[in-house]
């Protein structure tokens, strides 16, 4: 069993060497796995993951919606999925660290379902790393001519194909990247590029050169049900990172709860403000007549013209942020056997043969050699289908519905909800080391009464027991929650399968 670390204070002289330990602490495991990435590189990382071309469509959004109605979307869509990404750190406790996963989750939560899981992953960041290749080969012809202009010579660069190729040649390399902390300058790269189309969109909002052009506008009031629930989807989406959650909190060197938690709401936060500042500002700019990409809508010139280049910039070094949880949901796929019999054996309620500590799986790195075949697989299949496909935006449509909507709601939701049942084995485990932390206020309590120092041990004690009552009202609630959230991403998935099939061709 691990050693209760984090002593209350200093031991006295002739104390008993246990000392007062911290209610509740846990130290670390024997196979944990130390991680090394730091708050600043997981927030750029996870804020990347969030912010992709999508923001484009913000302003479009915001027309349907309203102003008023939608801020509120874009902050009640960020507070979702914010609780969805919580909900992930709060799971990955109950597993080794180093091995969270939604593969490992559901070895302990639905194990023959988890070929399901991780297959929709799967899918859904594929399609998305294919779109983002498809947006490379559409906008760099534009970049060109709005450099070199018509010449014919270069018509070559006008061709999508060749484009598609040529950032081939960047993506490759970055792909191969084992750990997500090594994208943290890519990523970098990335958000400096929508700094600029953030700075670009509100100048010509401040500028207000747009203005002969825009149309009417929607405060407090929306466009009706059919084009809002068209552009529900956007939003909702807009917020999806929880693919590489788990992969954060796998890397991160301080994994504590204040830390991860710091994490969520500095990443969910950052992403929103964003969010709302390009919709209210580049709405304001062209009213009801807005397009679906905001930049588009700006005169040819330099200014649009970077702005089209920072757009391929921000997906190039996004790609590999979605090729990262692909090739881990590929591998566990590959992995998986049906699993005929419970987890529990004779004399421990909560480990298995080939379970950690506390349940989960002992995490196996891929060889280089599966690695590199899964990977390149991946890079071949994504680039034949750009190459092929000039628009998947009605796939990923249906794929962003179920997948997305998935991985952000109900996986979590679902996965907390079951890991932390009172009979869960997983749950038993947490609540044994606990059990152990207060037994050693107890015996520290006795301890120092023989010693006259009761009042303070005694102290100490109620205000652990007061603290465990506590946490165990907060998980009640908490448990409450997550089942709602993955209720709400089942009624989110419905109405955007429904719009997708009946209104979706419409627009």
């Amino acid at each position: 069993m691990e050693e209760e670390e984090a002593t209350v204070g200093v031991a006295p002289a002739g104390s008993s060497s246990n000392g007062l330990r911290r209610h509740g602490s846990r130290g670390k495991r024997a196979g944990d796995v130390a991680g090394q990435a730091s708050f600043a590189s997981s927030v750029i990382n996870l804020v990347n993951t969030i912010i992709g071309a999508g923001v484009l469509a913000m302003p479009l959004a915001m027309s349907h919606f309203g102003i008023v109605l939608g801020v509120f979307v874009i902050l009640w869509s960020g507070v979702t999925a914010g609780f969805g990404l919580y909900l992930q750190s709060r799971c990955a406790q109950y597993l080794d660290r180093g091995s969270a996963s939604f593969f490992a989750l559901s070895q302990l939560t639905y194990p023959n379902a988890a070929v399901v899981f991780d297959a929709a992953i799967a899918i859904k960041c594929f399609g998305v790393g294919v779109s983002y290749l498809i947006i490379i080969g559409d906008l760099m012809p534009g970049v060109v001519q709005g450099f070199v202009g018509g010449d014919p010579s270069y018509d070559f660069l006008v061709d999508r194909h060749f484009w598609v190729t040529a950032f081939m040649l960047i993506v490759i390399p970055l792909s191969y990247l084992r750990r997500l902390d090594s994208l943290k300058y890519t990523s970098i790269a990335a958000l400096v590029s929508m700094a600029y189309l953030v700075v670009l969109v509100f100048y010509h909002f401040i500028k207000g050169d747009t203005m002969a052009d825009r149309g009417p506008i929607r405060v407090g009031h929306w466009a009706g049900p059919i084009p809002t629930l068209s552009s529900f989807p956007v939003i909702v989406f807009a917020f999806t990172c929880h693919q590489n959650m788990f992969s954060i909190l796998n890397e991160i060197a301080n994994n504590s709860h204040f830390r991860t938690t710091g994490v969520v709401f500095t990443s969910i936060g950052s992403s929103a403000a964003t969010y709302i500042l390009v919709a209210v500002t580049g709405y304001l700019s062209f009213g009801n007549n807005v397009g679906g990409n905001i930049v588009g809508m700006y005169p040819p010139g330099l200014y649009a013209t970077i702005g089209r280049a920072a757009i391929v910039m921000l997906v190039v070094f996004s790609y590999p942020l979605q090729c990262h949880p692909c090739r881990a949901s590929v591998d566990a796929v590959l992995k998986w056997r049906p699993k005929s019999q419970s987890p529990r054996t004779e004399g421990s309620p909560h480990r298995h043969p080939l379970l950690g500590p506390r349940g989960s799986r002992t995490p196996e790195p891929m060889s280089d050699i599966r690695f590199s075949i899964i990977t390149t697989t991946i890079l071949i299949l994504s680039y034949l289908v750009a190459m092929t496909v000039s628009s998947l935006e009605a796939v990923l449509a249906y794929v962003g519905s179920t997948g997305s909507t998935s991985i952000s709601f109900i996986l979590p939701g679902l996965f907390y909800y079951k890991i932390s049942a009172p009979d869960s084995p997983a749950h038993r485990g947490l609540l044994k080391e606990d059990d152990e932390a207060a037994d050693d206020i107890s015996d520290d309590d006795d301890v120092a009464d023989d010693e006259g120092e009761g009042s303070l041990a005694r102290s100490l004690t109620e205000s652990g027991i007061l603290r465990l009552n506590t946490r165990h009202w907060r998980k009640s609630l908490l448990r409450r929650l997550s089942l709602g959230l993955a209720g709400y991403g089942l009624v989110v998935m419905v109405v955007c399968l429904i719009t997708n099939t009946f209104f979706g061709a419409s627009h």
